[in-house]
């Protein structure tokens, strides 16, 4: 691109989880090239996932290296250094580390710095205004629809922020061939999600309720997408999983558990059934008959507010009933699924932005919401916690430091996933 003098434009992308680096490592190809092959990073934390994790995304052979916020700054620093410094960095991460690296780049003070993109993997349903403002410093916020844009700058400008880096796109992993029935084909697909519904009770009520649909329905395949598998972690901690309360259950020989990479799922599925995954938004984009549950209440904590207005809200009553919801097509088209212009069209705008960002001789300052002036009694907290400091000498880790390292943290995960939820529990009796 014009602006970087550089042959190709060189891509670094930073992720703190599965689903993340598959937003993020996708993001960059459409706001480049399709065949583009990013740097991949993920950050080293409670949420690390695993090369099982990462290999299911699908979206890159290479494995990204893991890396501490530290870490990854010398890493930029280092490729500029070398003269193969980033023309764009994806921030693929939750707002408060967006904020922390925004600083760790800025204090790099680099002759000259990669644009910076960021935005959200899926439903913006919580933390909406904090963790836009978090965001803000990067050149480009990514909304994944066109409400998202629009609320994403409300929110910038009831503060008195910029909204110019608001660029209206779409999810970057939707694909996939439209739906098409299959003759003897019939197969129901609950996406499971980490923390929605976060109850013992809640989550065991989903299980029982899609366990006595396939009772009721012996000739449709019930399957239970799960994300991770135990002791693995992704973006949200899953307190009670699916795979331990199904044993205390008998569920009949046409109700499966099963893994893997989400496209080649919906490949074979008839019904999508959710609580509130972004799954819902992949099988709506390729016309997949879908559903959103209201059993447990059409509430905040959920995310399935989100799909008011959809047509999509059901119960299992009505689906055991054979009763499958209609979309609502204004509000497809308004969340960027099944709309009205081709799915590549989406990209158009945020690749011109980054193109001009690219062209100029510099991009301009890094110049956040969250300041020592506007936030002086938040913003410390924000950047204490994932202490970016690439004046300190990085550590020599020899092989018998890396096996101990990697056991310190198998143990935290488990102490975190499973001795946490426990002591937990027993302070609440």
């Amino acid at each position: 691109m014009q602006g970087s003098n550089r042959e190709a434009v060189r891509v670094a992308v930073l992720a703190d989880s599965d689903t993340r680096w598959k937003w993020g490592a996708l993001t960059a190809r459409r706001l480049t090239t399709a065949t583009a092959e990013p740097t991949g990073f993920v950050l080293r934390g409670r949420a690390t996932p695993t090369a099982r994790q990462l290999a299911e995304t699908g979206v890159s052979e290479a494995a990204p290296r893991e890396v501490t916020g530290a870490e990854f700054l010398r890493a930029v620093r280092d490729a500029e250094a070398r003269g193969e410094g980033y023309d764009l960095v994806v921030l693929a991460l939750v707002g408060g580390t967006v904020r922390a690296v925004l600083q760790g780049l800025a204090d790099l003070r680099l002759e000259r710095r990669p644009v910076i993109v960021t935005g959200y993997v899926g439903v913006v349903y919580e933390k909406l205004t904090d963790g836009l403002l978090l965001r803000h410093g990067a050149d480009v916020v990514l909304a994944n629809s066109r409400h998202d844009a629009e609320r994403f700058r409300a929110v910038y400008e009831g503060v008195g922020a910029g909204t110019d880096p608001v660029v209206e796109a779409a999810l970057p992993f939707l694909g996939g061939a439209p739906y098409a029935p299959e003759a003897g084909r019939d197969t129901l697909v609950f996406a499971a999600q980490p923390s929605v519904p976060a109850t013992r009770a809640e989550r065991s009520y989903v299980l029982r309720r899609l366990i006595a649909h396939a009772r009721l329905h012996p000739g449709r395949e019930v399957l239970l997408k799960l994300r991770s598998k135990p002791g693995e972690h992704t973006t949200h901690l899953e307190e009670f999983p699916f795979q331990k309360l199904v044993r205390e259950l008998d569920p009949p020989a046409n109700f499966r558990l099963v893994y893997g990479h989400m496209g080649e799922v919906l490949d074979r599925t008839d019904l999508l059934v959710t609580v509130s995954s972004t799954a819902a938004l992949e099988a709506l984009h390729r016309r997949i008959p879908t559903a959103v549950l209201t059993d447990l209440g059409v509430r905040e904590a959920l995310g399935n507010h989100h799909f008011v207005g959809s047509g999509l809200l059901t119960s299992f009553d009505r689906l055991d009933k054979g009763l499958a919801p209609a979309p609502d097509e204004t509000w497809l088209a308004r969340q960027g699924v099944a709309s009205d212009r081709p799915y590549e069209q989406a990209f158009d705008a945020a690749r011109e932005r980054v193109a001009e960002l690219l062209a100029l001789p510099a991009p301009p300052p890094i110049t956040p919401y969250y300041t020592a002036e506007s936030a002086p009694g938040y913003l410390p907290g924000i950047l204490a916690r994932h202490r970016l400091d690439v004046t300190a000498p990085e550590p020599r880790e020899s092989g018998l430091r890396r096996i101990v390292r990697e056991a310190a943290r198998g143990a935290y995960r488990h102490g975190v996933q499973r001795v946490a939820p426990v002591i937990r529990r027993l302070g609440e009796l």
